[in-house]
């Protein structure tokens, strides 16, 4: 009779309990359930499948939850959340009002970090390490989990040379699997595939010359090697280092043979591994599809066209250029500092660099966009992809702050265009030339357009930089709104029974903003709605607020956005609705005007 082990589980202390020839039943069971869950309801499936063992192994050995284990990113972690008194509610998992799909410290106390960008783990686990010793604990474990692309990022560095001049109880597991979202890039990589390769690295160790106790590399699927070694470094004190192979996507063949595509596969056959394919026919494309290809194109009539992305090359569709011009299409790696940094360079010399990164890993580079491109007015074109509100990856992920946080920076452009045909002209536009660096932000998702590819690839018009433009005539209200979201605008006004008194205004040049037109529309307005996918704090709707102030205008404003509060997961629509900016709630508010 078949064993149902899984399901006895509640927690790690339930695991405990069995016996070490039972946990590869186990890992055959929660493998499987990820797989069953994963299938419908979606989510990041192939690096959780990697570490089904080395997920149980780290709960069987170590104390948890009083033993602290950090995950780095977090898309691993599934594993760890069904096994931690969250089975019964993983098909919550990523939707709204469920679970979050990466590791968060109010979810649960095993989840003793919140994550969801990479990189963090090694610092974090230091930080509670020395913080144990300073409070006399000097028993409890602090194990850090992290891939072989997160440990190339700059701050993983910083934490491993930091740890190592420390006596500090902390465990570094590297997870090496060959592969982040994308492969891995670097020197790094070519060095660790020179370790686990039996060559002369292992002997001139990276790590034990940062002062670790680094064994490995080991099989991460030999249950009995794995849970040996982990149990010997339980009793060594100091910084310590843990080299294991493993395969993204292990126990499921399409999984393993295809890790980009089933990192997050969307709906699949829980049995053959097949993904359920939607029609594309007719549909209009994506947003990053349409940059992807659109900088291609116009690579391929400019030789100093650069592409610079932060390992998502596929994510944003750099991988189109990346194929035809390897020499002038980079993936640096999770390395969003350097990359901005690069990109400068890069520009001094007279390149034209796309830097393309998603809205939310652009933060990481603050400094670096200030300092270097900013500051020096270095003509940088920042491609912010998966702007505004992005969905079930949840509060880590949505790129809400960029407007915020780039309107205040001297000499940065900000463009927000309305739909996939403003994409393509910017794009174009910001390859001819500007005075200053630009940030061009888009959503994640498709466009409006459809047989955009046919109709408009390759037919370009030159964008004036600061030109908004009236898209609806009114006579009472008008309704100004940035980027695609003004799609919500122009859908909720065609279905408004009585919207002939309100006017819409598209501002896509969100600094510098369009003054005269401004001026007129406050002149010709009883009441001024703004509306945009961004935080309304420092966002669009501020920088309007502070043109009324100084210009004495008296008009009633009334700013849509996203709220003071971080936003949870859910789907876009869902997250729109929760904001007051989806059609229907549009169509309301229109409907009865402003408040």
């Amino acid at each position: 009779m078949k064993s149902d082990l899984l399901s006895n589980i509640y927690n790690p202390a339930d695991l405990r309990l069995l016996k070490q020839e039972q946990l590869t039943e186990v890992a055959q069971e929660l493998r499987q359930f990820i797989i069953d869950i994963v299938s419908v309801k979606e989510g990041h499936l192939g690096a959780s499948l990697g570490v089904v063992e080395l997920t149980i192994a780290l709960h069987y050995v170590f104390n948890t939850p009083e033993d602290l284990l950090v995950w780095d990113v977090g898309h691993q972690a599934y594993g760890h959340k069904i096994l931690t008194e969250r089975r019964e509610n993983f098909d919550t998992n990523r939707q709204i009002g469920g679970i979050s799909g990466f590791p968060k410290r109010s979810e649960s106390i095993y989840d003793t970090f919140g994550v969801g960008h990479s990189s963090t783990s090694i610092s974090a686990a230091l930080g509670m390490a020395i913080a144990s010793k300073l409070k006399g604990d000097f028993d409890k474990q602090h194990i850090a989990v992290i891939g072989d692309a997160s440990i190339a990022s700059g701050m993983a560095f910083e934490g491993l040379n930091h740890a190592g001049v420390t006596d500090a109880n902390i465990l570094v597991i590297l997870n090496d699997n060959a592969i982040g979202i994308d492969p891995s890039v670097g020197a790094l990589k070519k060095y660790l595939t020179a370790v686990k390769n039996g060559k002369n690295p292992k002997q001139n160790n990276i790590i034990k010359s940062l002062n670790f106790d680094y064994s490995g590399p080991i099989d991460g699927y030999d249950f009995p090697t794995l849970i040996k070694e982990l149990n010997r470094l339980k009793k060594i004190k100091g910084p310590k280092f843990l080299h294991i192979v493993t395969t993204k996507g292990k126990g499921l063949q399409q999984a393993e043979e295809n890790q980009v595509k089933y990192h997050a596969p969307g709906k699949f056959d829980a049995s053959t591994g097949e993904i359920h394919l939607k029609s594309e026919e007719n549909l209009p494309p994506k947003y990053q599809d349409v940059f992807g290809l659109t900088i291609l194109d116009l690579a391929k009539k400019n030789e100093k066209i650069i592409g610079i992305t932060p390992a998502m090359p596929s994510g944003s569709s750099l991988k189109f250029m990346m194929d035809e011009f390897p020499e002038r299409a980079f993936d640096v790696g999770i390395a969003e500092q350097h990359a901005v940094t690069l990109a400068a360079g890069m520009a001094t010399q007279g390149m034209i660099v796309f830097c393309n990164i998603y809205s939310t890993f652009l933060q990481r580079a603050y400094d670096q966009v200030i300092h270097d491109v900013a500051l020096q007015n270095l003509r940088v074109i920042f491609c912010l992809d998966r702007a505004g509100l992005v969905g079930e990856d949840g509060a880590t992920h949505h790129g809400v702050f960029d407007i915020a946080y780039l309107r205040s920076i001297p000499n940065m452009i900000i463009y927000a265009p309305l739909n996939e045909i403003e994409l393509q002209n910017i794009l174009y536009t910001s390859q001819l030339g500007l005075d200053h660096p630009i940030a061009i932000r888009y959503p994640r998702g498709r466009g409006v357009t459809s047989n955009w590819e046919v109709e408009n690839f390759g037919h370009y018009e030159k964008i004036k930089i600061g030109e908004g433009k009236c898209l609806k005539k009114g006579t009472k209200t008008a309704v100004l709104s940035t980027g695609t979201i003004g799609n919500n605008v122009i859908e909720a006004l065609n279905e408004c029974t009585n919207s002939e008194s309100i006017a819409h205004y598209h501002f896509p040049t969100i600094k510098p903003l369009d003054f005269n037109l401004l001026k007129d529309t406050f002149s010709s307005f009883e009441n001024i709605i703004t509306i945009e996918d961004g935080t309304k704090k420092g966002g669009f709707g501020s920088a309007v607020l502070e043109f009324a102030a100084e210009n004495n205008f008296k008009n009633k404003i009334e700013i849509l956005g996203v709220p003071d509060e971080f936003i949870e997961h859910g789907s876009v629509l869902q997250l729109q609705q929760l904001c007051e900016i989806d059609v229907k709630s549009l169509i309301k508010l229109f409907s009865n005007g402003v408040k």
